[in-house]
């Protein structure tokens, strides 16, 4: 077949592009990619201007065979050239470099459309958003490219918008997290409860934790419940920060809301008063964990049963504990449960001095 065409090449005026189009279109289903790419570069000789299609065509038919070097060749000639295809297939070509992993490059494709009045669908805006949220040099131009959604397709943005937020909490770029959501509540789109809690998560590892607070009211303000990792997590921020009692407060204004907590909110709690040792407080919380009807596990044990013995050298207690793991039919790893027998023998040792001394 191209030695047909090339052949009909020679007589000058008896190609034309739409019959190229048609040989490059024939090249790219039957995976000839060289082949097709030969073809494009033949344009000139038989006296042919490509079009926008010429390019979508030989981009695709590289693409076939995975040539994504070869592929943007064709894209920056497409580019110089100021020829495009149409929004649906110049809309392909920005996914094709996206799934290549070829982001920056899928970047410059969109804003020479753009600059060119080539409406590119929204599909692929959010699949070049999306992708360029995923790596961390190239999410502020994720963040800029919001600015494209407009009207009815900022209604359906939400996934976009999420995964920029992410993507800057990841980061560790709070601030501009936080400012984006606000954005989302002020103009939209409506953000749902995961990106509050990105969010939540980010000021709260900060030590933000008023702001954190503040983000549950506007949660609420919003008719959005916070759910049980959304307490966890600012619970956990309060802990880390020294202010525990701050945090069994958040546990009881999650307890109005929820009949049932889950484990990790004691476990936050009982790990924050045995680090603080106010191991009366840290026992307390597991009763009233047990009290809830929250079983508590192995991790919660050995934590208590570690910081009486090595902090607060109370055996005796600790002795309890392990009797209570036992009926309820939980086993202690031999290493703690030395650890109590350490402390007991040691405790008896210095007894036994203290009587002999006397």
């Amino acid at each position: 077949l191209w030695d047909l065409v090339k052949e009909m090449g020679s007589v000058p005026g008896s190609l034309s592009i739409p019959l190229l189009n048609k040989v490059l279109a024939m090249f790219w289903k039957l995976e000839k990619s060289k082949a097709a790419l030969e073809v494009l570069d033949k344009f000139s000789e038989f006296g042919c201007t490509p079009d926008g299609d010429s390019y979508y065509l030989a981009i695709q038919a590289a693409g076939k065979k995975s040539m994504v070097g070869a592929a943007w060749g064709v894209c920056e000639k497409m580019i110089s050239s100021g020829c495009f295809p149409d929004g649906e297939k110049a809309g392909e070509i920005v996914t094709f470099f996206c799934k290549g992993k070829k982001v920056k490059e899928a970047h410059s494709v969109y804003l020479a459309a753009k600059e060119k009045k080539v409406q590119i669908p929204t599909s692929s805006l959010d699949f070049l958003v999306g992708a360029l949220a995923k790596n961390d040099e190239t999410v502020s131009m994720a963040l800029e490219l919001l600015e494209e959604y407009k009207g009815e397709s900022l209604k359906h943005a939400g996934k976009s918008f999420a995964a920029v937020i992410h993507s800057l909490c990841r980061m560790k770029n709070v601030k501009d997290a936080k400012k984006l959501l606000m954005r989302m509540v002020n103009l939209g789109p409506a953000p749902g409860s995961a990106v509050f809690n990105f969010v939540i998560t980010g000021l709260s590892k900060e030590g933000e934790m008023e702001d954190a607070k503040d983000m549950i009211r506007v949660m609420e303000s919003r008719g959005l419940r916070p759910d049980v990792y959304t307490y966890s997590v600012i619970m956990s921020g309060y802990a880390k920060g020294g202010m525990i009692d701050e945090a069994h407060s958040l546990l009881r204004e999650a307890k109005k809301i929820y009949r049932k907590l889950n484990r990790v909110t004691y476990h936050i709690l009982i790990r924050g008063y045995c680090k603080m040792e106010e191991f009366e407080k840290a026992l307390e919380c597991l009763k009233e964990m047990k009290k809830d009807g929250v079983q508590p596990n192995v991790d919660e044990y050995n934590k208590l049963i570690q910081s009486l013995c090595l902090k607060a050298m109370d055996w005796r207690t600790a002795e309890k504990l392990l009797e209570e793991m036992e009926g309820s039919g939980l086993y202690l790893k031999g290493i703690t449960r030395s650890l109590i027998a350490a402390v007991k023998e040691l405790e008896m040792e210095e007894v036994s001095k203290d009587s002999q001394e006397a």
